[in-house]
């Protein structure tokens, strides 16, 4: 079953990817959920014609992502989380890297970082997804709290 996404889909593509999926997944999850419509060819068409349009400003969309991600580069982004030695007590997750971005000037949705779940002290590196075609990878050192 070939479906046209009508917003970004984890794991399966972005807003406006044509993409092929088992019937079952596609009639009762993506549709009714919204995310998706059938792929007709009628709304190929369509779509191809407003992909035209969009291209312009798509492209300033990528130019600002690409200099938010020079900016997110040069960060020196230090995370303190109270600790026992070197193990955490409790974790640092993606909202807690977003709330440092956020903190440092830089406004993004915690959806957007890939970080994983982090238990111990130390240096890590989280992938941050600015554009469908800007990731950027952000370095952060999760340091102990001083008591």
């Amino acid at each position: 079953m070939e479906l046209i996404l009508k917003q970004d889909v984890q794991n399966l593509g972005f807003k406006d990817d044509i993409v092929s999926v088992k019937n079952g997944y596609g009639r009762n999850y993506l549709i009714p959920q919204g995310f998706a419509a059938l792929a007709t060819p009628s709304a190929k068409k369509v779509l191809a014609e407003n992909l035209k349009q969009k291209a312009h400003k798509e492209q300033k969309l990528v130019d600002e992502a690409n200099t938010t991600a020079e900016a997110i580069k040069a960060l020196e982004i230090k995370i303190s989380a109270k600790a026992g030695g070197d193990k955490l007590f409790g974790s640092v997750t993606n909202a807690n890297v977003a709330e440092a971005l956020a903190n440092a000037g830089h406004s993004i949705d915690k959806k957007f970082i890939t970080s994983g779940i982090v238990k111990r002290v130390g240096k890590y590196a989280a992938t941050v997804r600015l554009h469908r075609n800007v990731i950027v990878d952000l370095p952060y050192e999760i340091v102990a709290e001083k008591a």
